[in-house]
């Protein structure tokens, strides 16, 4: 049975660096994609102080999903300096990273960006992605882990090479977002295996980069860095007008499995922009199925690995319902006091394309069933039911790759706090659900990467939601037209 850490019993002992006198707490930096945040974590697992700083997603034409890097480093300094300024009572030694996975960013010598960077969210790269899946082929692809899609760093950086050549050459070197920052703050230009694995770029089993990927690309293998072990010295960097050592990091999923102390057989359900399934398995086998990825733990290469199913509409497609509705997510959840109705719209929440199950970068959102006497709140209503049925469907994913998942299932994620809404995707995917108040758990990870610490885990489920009979029986009809309306469209 899974058991989670509490912070009443989450003990923790070195596992990766060796013991320094001294040593009481480390910095977590988690880059987020629409912000970051930064935790002074300490040796128990205690986040004594922590401050967050926000910035923008741009999307100058229809699929694309930008940062400014720049914006990345700003606000990081910026929370750091209020962690580090906002009292005294720890001696700060490392520093480890967390962030998005997925995106590139492409960068001279300097470290500056030569454009903007290209987020996990990003869609353009759609033909690409098809052109990646046909020339390569499914063995080739099951050693990088996943199905070809957009937003990965090698089909962003094919469709760079193809409509904007001009940054390539400019450009010195390729990172994922983290590692960018880590960099651009005096730490070594490097990679680890987490990262690594989601650029489909890489063999997730052994964590080397992949020739015939990097071929397709069409880039030169200079432009990647080397790839580490996560809790591997990565220099120094400068933060907040202070010199700290650091550590390489992780991804943020693999991340909050260091946070939370899973092993293998544990899994989770977390929501937030997007939202994951992950199940930590024993070999990197099973190729790609369902339109899930394999991708590695945190650690050295080769160490581990968990399959995921990684749903883009989750927090990112309720934003945006909720801006053409003019209305607060408060609202949207009030909503569901009186329960999804047969009679309401159905909402498509892909208003990004999608990738776990559907793998279809063009998939776009709708409102199917609108009709004179549809209410406001019946369109409120559906919004959160829509992004229910999307994290329903990325966990049935991960259970039909036959990639086991606890009972109950440990549900995670600063877009899970709402009691109407977890219920919600009880009874949407029919799974009993055990909410975890871990929103920090990637933070946390970071942290422990830098202090070369392990949680243990701690025993029991202290709240278990049981989906609905009737709820979960309406929801299935409703989740199933809106899966067809995906597949076929306009026909429905």
């Amino acid at each position: 049975m899974l058991r989670l850490p509490t912070t009443a019993i989450r003990l923790c002992i070195y596992a990766i660096l060796p013991r320094v006198t001294g040593v009481r707490a480390a910095l977590g930096v988690d880059l987020g994609t629409g912000s970051v945040k930064v935790a002074l974590v300490d040796e128990a697992g205690e986040t004594l102080r922590s401050a967050s700083r926000a910035y923008d997603l741009s999307s100058p034409h229809p699929g694309w999903a930008e940062a400014d890097p720049m914006e990345w480093l700003h606000a990081t300094t910026a929370a750091a300096g209020q962690v580090l300024d906002d009292g005294e009572g720890a001696a700060v030694v490392r520093v480890g990273f967390s962030g998005q996975m997925h995106g590139v960013v492409l960068c001279d010598e300097s470290l500056d960006p030569v454009r903007p960077a290209i987020t996990w969210a990003d869609s353009r790269a759609g033909d690409e992605a098809a052109d990646m899946q046909s020339a390569l082929g499914p063995e080739v692809l099951a050693r990088l882990g996943s199905p070809a899609v957009s937003g990965f760093a090698a089909t962003s950086l094919r469709w760079i090479r193809v409509h904007e050549p001009e940054a390539l050459e400019r450009a010195r070197y390729a990172l994922q977002p983290k590692d960018w920052l880590r960099a651009r703050l005096g730490g070594l230009v490097a990679t680890e295996p987490s990262d690594a694995s989601g650029t489909l770029l890489a063999n997730v089993d052994e964590g080397s980069w992949n020739n015939d990927a990097i071929d397709w690309s069409g880039v030169d293998r200079d432009v990647l860095p080397p790839i580490i072990g996560s809790s591997d010295s990565a220099g120094e960097i400068h933060l907040a007008g202070r010199t700290f050592e650091c550590v390489t990091g992780a991804s943020d999923t693999a991340a909050a499995i260091a946070g939370l102390g899973l092993s293998i057989g544990d899994g989770f359900t977390a929501v937030g922009s997007g939202s994951q399934t992950v199940s930590l398995v024993p070999q990197p086998s099973g190729g790609i199925s369902h339109g899930t990825h394999l991708f590695a733990t945190a650690g050295a290469p080769g160490s581990g690995w968990f399959r995921i199913g990684a749903v883009q509409n989750a927090g990112i497609a309720l934003r945006q319902a909720l801006t053409w509705l003019d209305a607060t997510a408060e609202q949207a959840n009030a909503a569901l006091d009186q329960g999804v109705q047969a009679s309401d719209p159905l909402f498509v929440p892909y208003v990004a394309g999608e990738r776990t199950p559907f793998v279809d970068p063009a998939l776009r959102g709708a409102w199917h069933g609108l009709g004179l006497d549809t209410s406001r709140e019946a369109m409120l209503r559906s919004v959160v039911e829509g992004v229910a049925h999307a994290v329903a469907l990325g966990i049935d994913a991960v259970l039909g790759a036959g990639a086991p998942l606890p009972d109950p299932l440990p549900l995670i994620g600063g877009g899970s706090v709402d009691a109407r809404f977890r219920q919600l995707i009880a009874d949407a995917s029919g799974r009993r659900l055990a909410p975890r108040d871990q929103p920090d758990a990637a933070v946390v990870g970071a942290a422990f990467l830098a202090l070369g610490v392990s949680a243990l885990p701690a025993s029991g489920a202290d709240d278990v939601i049981e989906p609905l009979s009737s709820a979960h029986e309406l929801l299935a009809v409703r989740q199933q037209r809106l899966v067809e309306y995906v597949q076929h469209g306009h026909e429905q």
